[in-house]
């Protein structure tokens, strides 16, 4: 997936994939999301994600309907540690920002 943001091309084809997060393994119910964190080449953070009509990637479709879609999200590296640390990606907030954290 490609998106133009701020005439800055972001790629998920070049950039690193960090962590990938789904709310059900259904792609047919219409609440299906699938999000992914990713780094670009330059060290900006982005959410590429998709979902249903009923899930936080809805978009009109015209006629008071709505359709699924996929976006690309830039977030900053508090965003990203905060998308980790909500799906539980103990793993991946290690080796990403194990720096970052500290011991409770």
């Amino acid at each position: 997936m490609k998106k133009v943001i701020d005439r800055k091309c972001y790629d998920t084809e070049k950039a690193r994939h960090i962590a990938s997060w789904c709310n059900t393994p259904d792609t047919g119910d219409f609440r299906h999301m699938e999000e992914s964190l990713y780094c670009s080449p330059k060290g900006q953070y982005f959410i590429a994600g998709s979902g249903g009509p009923m899930s936080s990637y809805a978009r009109s479709c015209g006629n008071n309907e709505t359709c699924g879609s996929s976006d690309i999200c830039l977030v900053t590296k508090d965003e990203a540690i905060d998308w980790l640390e909500s799906h539980n990606m103990v793993e991946e907030l290690e080796e990403e920002f194990g720096n970052e954290l500290q011991e409770g």
